[in-house]
């Protein structure tokens, strides 16, 4: 790991020269953002909150066009415009991918910081990938919805060498509310998944408890007020139960999304010869909702799975 300079370590070795020039004030250096779906968007739109010029680039440009009248700029390629790039695509495929066709930017000292969700052993071939052409790289999935990512609110899992997760800590402040470090590449998947299987059974577990609820004759709101202070309570209540009372499917996570991640983390289980009967339950749920045209709908349209008694 890390063939290459970190970032902090070219720019330190740069200071220790009497012969360089005076450094001037002057804007700060742009940050690069590769991904603008919902939660790109909302990390891109944190950086522009923070006063960061932003270079950005997504597979279709019609999705940049709010970040732009922002006042971020369209790149072709930002890993050859930004020293520090955010990337946050679909699935680790398409981060290898979009590097390999933006490779002529990848460059020494460049530090790279990958929302992506993604398995274990992606994030090792990445990195490894990267430090080989010099750049540093941390994988840095966050927990929170687009949403709560925009308000301040998220959390990020960070594996890679501890030195560039330092040098990185300016740039995460600006992303997320809290950025834990987990270890090398591969930690911080493996946490993303596991957080990811509890937060989706969680997800589950209200539907099908609200689901009952209103076969009950119960009024979902006054349901929801009571369990919130009752020994089921869990935080999803706040963030998913008034949408499900509702019937609010406005899309902040995608359930096509969610269904990626969990046959992620089945088939990361299965390698290791452990099933999960609960997670292949949910998986079983998320695809009936799929199939029934509500792939792009909010995740916790699984309350109308659920309800409805949708089959895959």
């Amino acid at each position: 790991m890390g063939l290459g300079r970190s970032l902090c370590e070219t720019r330190g070795l740069l200071l220790l020269f009497p012969w360089n020039p005076p450094v001037t004030l002057s804007s700060p250096p742009p940050i690069g953002v590769v991904g603008l779906g919902l939660l790109g968007s909302a990390l891109c739109e944190r950086l522009l909150d923070a006063g960061r010029p932003v270079r950005c680039w997504n597979r279709t440009r019609d999705k940049a066009e709010p970040l732009l009248e922002r006042g971020a700029v369209w790149s072709n390629n930002p890993l050859a415009e930004c020293d520090e790039v955010v990337v946050c695509l679909y699935t680790s495929d398409v981060v290898r991918e979009t590097f390999e066709a933006m490779a002529e930017g990848v460059h020494a000292g460049q530090l790279i910081v990958d929302a992506t969700t993604g398995g274990v052993e992606d994030a090792r071939r990445i990195g490894g990938w990267l430090a080989e052409r010099g750049a540093a790289y941390l994988e840095t999935p966050i927990a929170a919805s687009s949403e709560q990512t925009r308000r301040g609110e998220a959390v990020a899992f960070v594996g890679g060498p501890h030195r560039d997760f330092d040098c990185a800590a300016p740039l995460l402040a600006d992303l997320v509310a809290q950025a834990h470090y987990v270890g090398e590449w591969g930690a911080a998947a493996s946490f993303k998944l596991v957080n990811n299987l509890i937060l989706g059974l969680n997800r589950a577990a209200l539907a099908e408890g609200l689901a009952l609820a209103e076969r009950l004759g119960l009024d979902l709101a006054q349901t929801l007020a009571v369990l919130r202070q009752s020994n089921s309570y869990s935080g999803v209540m706040d963030t998913k139960g008034d949408k499900m009372a509702a019937r609010d499917y406005a899309t902040q996570a995608k359930l096509t999304q969610h269904a990626k991640d969990v046959r992620i983390f089945v088939a990361e289980a299965r390698r290791r010869e452990l099933e999960l009967p609960m997670s292949a339950t949910h998986l079983a749920l998320l695809e009936a909702g799929e199939h029934a045209g509500l792939a792009d709908a909010d995740n916790c349209a699984i309350f109308e799975v659920i309800s409805r008694g949708m089959k895959p």
